[in-house]
């Protein structure tokens, strides 16, 4: 499943008063739970060699705006759409994508979660400059935790 797709049914379930949602196609299962103010969603893609499991589990609804921290400036906060490692560039021995100044344009990649032995490029949505890098390179992260400010 695509995961945009997969952050819009979350953020549906987040948003409304429902509690469970599962969707079944011919190839995919998505399994969406809230208890509370947590919430967990699980993610099972089928393939004709058989089921391959993909579980991950997020913090309770979203939040507006970030807790106030007086290191943290001012700007639109990119999330992690999804469980796995930061990373700041494609390689080890590569350059960082991107530096804290640095002025990107929409759709320029700004980092990369690892998640099972997948990489994912992490685009910017606006342009702007990076004004603050929240996640040290190779450290966890979690859906929906703050990655980057831009500005």
């Amino acid at each position: 499943m695509d995961l945009r797709k997969l952050k819009k049914l979350i953020d549906l379930v987040e948003e409304s008063s429902i509690t469970e949602l599962e969707i079944n196609d011919a190839e995919e299962k998505v399994r969406i739970v809230k208890n509370g103010g947590a919430m967990a969603h699980h993610a099972y893609a089928m393939s004709l060699a058989g089921p391959a499991p993909m579980t991950a589990a997020g913090p309770g609804p979203a939040t507006a705006s970030l807790p106030a921290e007086p290191d943290v400036p001012e700007g639109d906060v990119v999330k992690a759409p999804m469980v796995g490692t930061f990373y700041r560039a494609s390689s080890p021995s590569a350059a960082p994508f991107v530096e804290v100044g640095s002025v990107v344009k929409a759709g320029e990649t700004l980092c990369i979660i690892e998640a099972m032995k997948l990489l994912n490029e992490i685009d910017a949505e606006r342009a702007g400059t990076v004004l603050a890098i929240l996640v040290e390179n190779g450290e966890p992260v979690e859906y929906g935790e703050p990655l980057l400010i831009i500005g």
